[in-house]
C-alpha cells in the first residue's frame, strides 16, 4: 500500500538545494518551493531518505517528512489550499 506523503526542505547551500530539488523530483510533484507531495510505499519512503541522507549536511539543512495516510482515502482529501489553485496529483511516480 503507498502513503501520501508531504516532505519540506531546507537547503542552506545552492547546490545541495539543486540536488534535493532534482532528487525529489524522481519521488514526487512540486506543489510549492521545496514543498512535494509524495506517493510511496514503504520500501519507497526507506529509498527517499536514504537519497536525501546522502546528499544533506545535517548541521545545516533539514528535511520534514509528513504521512498524511493512504494515497486512496485521506492523503487524497486533507488538503485545504488558499489563493492560486494548484493541480494535486492523482497518482506520483513509481519507485521501484
Amino acid at each position: 500500500m503507498r502513503n501520501r506523503y508531504l516532505v519540506c526542505y531546507d537547503v542552506a547551500d545552492p547546490r545541495r538545494l539543486d540536488r534535493v530539488y532534482k532528487k525529489m523530483n524522481g519521488f514526487g510533484t512540486p506543489v510549492q518551493y521545496s514543498v512535494f507531495i509524495c506517493d510511496l510505499s514503504p520500501k519507497g519512503r526507506v529509498l527517499l531518505e536514504s537519497e536525501l541522507t546522502a546528499i544533506l549536511n545535517f548541521r545545516e539543512d533539514r528535511v520534514l517528512i509528513v504521512d498524511l495516510g493512504p494515497e486512496e482515502g485521506r492523503g487524497r482529501s486533507c488538503f485545504v489550499m488558499l489563493g492560486k489553485p494548484r493541480q494535486f496529483p492523482s497518482h506520483g511516480p513509481v519507485v521501484v
